[in-house]
Protein backbone atom coordinates (compact mmCIF):
# COMPACT_ATOMS: atom_id res chain seq x y z
CA UNK A 1 0.00 0.00 0.00
CA UNK A 2 2.90 2.33 0.74
CA UNK A 3 4.02 2.05 -2.89
CA UNK A 4 0.57 3.13 -4.14
CA UNK A 5 0.64 6.21 -1.88
CA UNK A 6 4.14 7.01 -3.13
CA UNK A 7 3.08 6.70 -6.78
CA UNK A 8 -0.01 8.85 -6.20
CA UNK A 9 2.18 11.42 -4.43
CA UNK A 10 4.60 11.63 -7.33
CA UNK A 11 1.82 11.85 -9.93
CA UNK A 12 0.18 14.68 -7.97
CA UNK A 13 3.52 16.44 -7.48
CA UNK A 14 4.28 16.23 -11.21
CA UNK A 15 0.82 17.58 -12.09
CA UNK A 16 1.38 20.39 -9.59
CA UNK A 17 4.71 21.18 -11.24
CA UNK A 18 3.02 21.30 -14.63
CA UNK A 19 0.61 23.81 -13.08
CA UNK A 20 3.54 26.17 -12.55
CA UNK A 21 3.77 26.61 -16.31
CA UNK A 22 0.17 26.10 -17.43
CA UNK A 23 -2.24 28.54 -15.80
CA UNK A 24 -5.23 26.24 -16.37
CA UNK A 25 -3.75 23.46 -14.21
CA UNK A 26 -4.04 24.20 -10.47
CA UNK A 27 -0.80 23.81 -8.52
CA UNK A 28 -1.73 23.92 -4.84
CA UNK A 29 -4.60 21.37 -4.97
CA UNK A 30 -2.28 18.85 -6.60
CA UNK A 31 0.38 19.61 -4.00
CA UNK A 32 -2.22 19.05 -1.27
CA UNK A 33 -2.85 15.58 -2.69
CA UNK A 34 0.91 15.03 -2.93
CA UNK A 35 1.46 15.98 0.72
CA UNK A 36 -1.47 13.78 1.80
CA UNK A 37 -0.03 10.84 -0.16
CA UNK A 38 3.58 11.41 0.84
CA UNK A 39 2.55 11.64 4.51
CA UNK A 40 1.52 7.99 4.18
CA UNK A 41 4.51 6.85 2.15
CA UNK A 42 7.44 9.26 2.60
CA UNK A 43 7.13 11.82 5.39
CA UNK A 44 10.43 13.35 4.24
CA UNK A 45 8.92 14.28 0.86
CA UNK A 46 5.76 15.63 2.53
CA UNK A 47 7.88 17.82 4.81
CA UNK A 48 9.89 19.06 1.85
CA UNK A 49 6.77 20.34 0.11
CA UNK A 50 5.46 21.86 3.34
CA UNK A 51 8.74 23.77 3.81
CA UNK A 52 8.63 25.30 0.34
CA UNK A 53 8.55 29.09 0.75
CA UNK A 54 5.99 29.64 -2.01
CA UNK A 55 3.61 26.70 -1.65
CA UNK A 56 4.15 25.69 1.96
CA UNK A 57 2.12 28.50 3.58
CA UNK A 58 -1.17 27.87 1.70
CA UNK A 59 -0.81 24.11 2.20
CA UNK A 60 -0.14 24.51 5.92
CA UNK A 61 -3.07 26.96 6.22
CA UNK A 62 -5.41 24.45 4.58
CA UNK A 63 -4.20 21.52 6.68
CA UNK A 64 -4.33 23.40 9.99
CA UNK A 65 -7.36 25.66 9.64
CA UNK A 66 -9.11 24.73 6.38
CA UNK A 67 -8.61 28.23 4.95
CA UNK A 68 -8.13 29.32 1.36
CA UNK A 69 -6.75 32.72 0.42
CA UNK A 70 -9.03 35.19 -1.34
CA UNK A 71 -6.68 35.45 -4.32
CA UNK A 72 -6.70 31.67 -4.74
CA UNK A 73 -10.49 31.65 -4.62
CA UNK A 74 -10.72 34.38 -7.26
CA UNK A 75 -8.25 32.62 -9.57
CA UNK A 76 -10.00 29.26 -9.15
CA UNK A 77 -13.45 30.67 -9.90
CA UNK A 78 -12.12 32.68 -12.84
CA UNK A 79 -10.41 29.59 -14.26
CA UNK A 80 -13.62 27.55 -13.94
CA UNK A 81 -15.66 30.30 -15.60
CA UNK A 82 -13.08 30.51 -18.40
CA UNK A 83 -13.30 26.74 -18.90
CA UNK A 84 -17.07 26.89 -19.21
CA UNK A 85 -16.71 29.84 -21.58
CA UNK A 86 -14.33 27.84 -23.77
CA UNK A 87 -16.76 24.93 -24.01
CA UNK A 88 -19.51 27.37 -25.00
CA UNK A 89 -17.26 29.02 -27.59
CA UNK A 90 -16.20 25.63 -28.99
CA UNK A 91 -19.85 24.65 -29.32
CA UNK A 92 -19.55 21.34 -27.48
CA UNK A 93 -22.53 19.14 -26.73
CA UNK A 94 -24.95 21.06 -24.48
CA UNK A 95 -25.05 18.11 -22.03
CA UNK A 96 -21.30 18.45 -21.52
CA UNK A 97 -21.61 22.19 -21.01
CA UNK A 98 -24.44 21.79 -18.50
CA UNK A 99 -22.55 19.12 -16.56
CA UNK A 100 -19.39 21.23 -16.54
CA UNK A 101 -21.24 24.40 -15.52
CA UNK A 102 -23.08 22.63 -12.69
CA UNK A 103 -19.88 21.03 -11.42
CA UNK A 104 -18.05 24.36 -11.52
CA UNK A 105 -20.96 26.10 -9.79
CA UNK A 106 -20.96 23.54 -6.97
CA UNK A 107 -17.18 23.72 -6.53
CA UNK A 108 -17.29 27.54 -6.73
CA UNK A 109 -20.02 27.72 -4.08
CA UNK A 110 -17.99 25.42 -1.83
CA UNK A 111 -14.87 27.58 -2.35
CA UNK A 112 -16.75 30.74 -1.46
CA UNK A 113 -17.90 29.24 1.84
CA UNK A 114 -14.34 28.36 2.97
CA UNK A 115 -12.77 30.69 5.52
CA UNK A 116 -10.11 33.10 4.22
CA UNK A 117 -6.63 33.83 5.44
Amino acid sequence: MRLLWLILGWVAAILGAIGLFLPVVPTVPFLLVAVFSFARSSPRLAARIMRDPRFGPPIRAWRKRGVIGRTAKIWAIAAMATGVGWTLWLGLDPRIIIFQALTCAIVGAWLITRPET
